[in-house]
């Protein structure tokens, strides 16, 4: 089993209240990701594989960190799940209005992933099931290959990881989703015959007094 490192992708457009318009970094996003790259390569971190989603704020990500189009993995596995899409039906089925203000998905996500993990938005894009077999397909199949894995991809998935890592509840796992930064980085290390998470959340390439301004969750 390959050692396995998650990245979130870094800022995106906060003001999107859909899919395909937060698809895309702000500028904030790409500096982010140009400083987590340049953080790697003074540690001199080598990942034999790079793999993200194919989503355009993934490849962005990817690529402002220093990877060029010829070593990116793409696989639609490592995607984000449709949030907004989410709680749209949500809003539509159940009249939870959708957050205006960025603070207020902190209430609204936990709701969004308790009524979708029961089976309570109807006739959903994709069931939380499906979501989360697919999640451990990926990262199995990632963890399977030669030498560490860079994976660039969202906080959701991130999350669904962790769950699966500690066994984490549907409560506990929209936490987990909340507190990801942007360009964070989450380690896995095969303990046991098991995967378990030895770094989580950690902004190293953010710590600079002059960088914490860009320690973002959304």
């Amino acid at each position: 089993m390959s050692e396995i490192t998650l990245v979130r992708h870094g800022q995106a457009n906060t003001g999107a209240r859909d899919e395909i318009s937060y698809d895309k970094l702000s500028p904030l996003g790409h500096q982010q990701a140009q400083w987590l790259g340049d953080h790697l390569r003074s540690c001199k971190d080598h990942y034999a594989r790079i793999y993200c989603g194919t989503l355009t704020r993934h490849e962005e990500t990817a690529r402002a960190m220093g990877f060029d189009a010829g070593q990116l993995i793409r696989d639609p596995r490592l995607n984000e799940m449709e949030y907004f899409t989410l709680a749209q039906a949500m809003e539509a089925q159940h009249g939870l209005a959708i957050p205006q203000e960025r603070e207020g998905f902190v209430a609204h996500l936990p709701q969004v992933f308790a009524a979708w993990e029961a089976d309570r938005i109807a006739a959903p894009y994709e069931s939380w099931r499906d979501f989360e077999s697919r999640t451990k397909a990926a990262l199995s199949e990632i963890a399977k290959g030669d030498g560490p894995a860079l994976v660039v991809t969202s906080g959701g998935l991130i999350s669904m990881v962790m769950r699966h890592c500690l066994g984490l509840d549907t409560a506990a796992t929209a936490r987990i989703a909340l507190a990801i930064m942007n360009t964070s980085l989450h380690r896995l290390h095969n303990i046991g015959g098991h995967y378990a998470p030895v770094l989580f959340n950690a902004v190293p390439h953010l710590e600079e007094p002059d960088r914490q301004y860009a320690r973002t969750h959304l």
